[in-house]
């Protein structure tokens, strides 16, 4: 085989992606996440949680992974019409991983006669690797289903400011590894939170709060993502995908 010829780069090469490919949008409950999300064109929401049931929006309702799985190949066979794919929410995304990674548990040697409800019950901790594989299993599967792949979270430590405004310290609500290895995958996460008649995604950086962005539009930044302007909401997702 002949040897490859390369040629290096001469100049700065300029980016060809500006909008993130992974997003993850978590809050506190009854923010408006999805009344957000049904705002986004093209944006199907794959609702695991009938959080979407009052709302007019593209969406389907999923209550299991055989389910999600029928509506991926779905979207597959259809040439993948969307633009936007929402997963609503992560949090129970990771709940429904767990009778796969319980059969995966039983297909080792030493799992092979594991007759527990849940690999979570396993000494010191050993469920929760296959916990993460199946998760990201299922989340590689959802990355195939569209450019770009939006995740609605929960927030896990719920402490707040005196108005209820700020949360001083925020986490998506999800185990151990799975939290840190999706946050270092994703292209941004924003902490959503109101403010006023205002609704601000944000994607400062901060030791408090889980969050942050790579495309330059976006680092470091808080976008007023909703807001009431005489007595009509204007939503603002120009701002986070230009």
């Amino acid at each position: 085989m002949e040897p490859l010829e390369i040629s290096l780069p001469t100049k700065v090469v300029q980016s060809e992606v500006r909008n993130p490919k992974l997003t993850i949008i978590y809050s506190p409950p009854k923010t408006g996440k999805t009344t957000l999300l049904s705002k986004l064109e093209n944006n199907l929401i794959i609702d695991l949680e009938e959080g979407s049931k009052y709302l007019n929006a593209l969406k389907m309702d999923v209550d299991s992974l055989e389910t999600l799985q029928a509506v991926g190949a779905a979207i597959i066979k259809a040439g993948k019409p969307y633009k936007y794919v929402t997963i609503d929410t992560i949090t129970k995304l990771e709940e429904m991983c767990l009778p796969v990674a319980k059969a995966m548990y039983k297909q080792t040697p030493m799992g092979k006669n594991f007759d527990g409800d849940s690999v979570i019950t396993l000494p010191n901790g050993a469920g929760y690797l296959y916990i993460r594989q199946a998760f990201f299993q299922v989340l590689d599967f959802i990355d195939t289903l569209a450019p770009t792949i939006i995740l609605s979270g929960h927030i896990k430590d719920k402490q707040v400011d005196d108005k209820g405004e700020m949360v001083m310290s925020a986490n998506i609500d999800l185990t151990g590894k799975i939290k840190s290895l999706i946050c270092a995958n994703a292209d941004a996460i924003g902490y959503m939170y109101r403010k006023g008649n205002q609704t601000i995604l944000s994607f400062k950086t901060a030791e408090e709060v889980t969050c942050g962005a790579r495309p330059e539009h976006l680092r470091n930044q808080e976008i007023v993502v909703t807001e009431m302007i005489d007595g009509v909401l204007k939503t603002n997702w120009d701002k986070v995908f230009i």
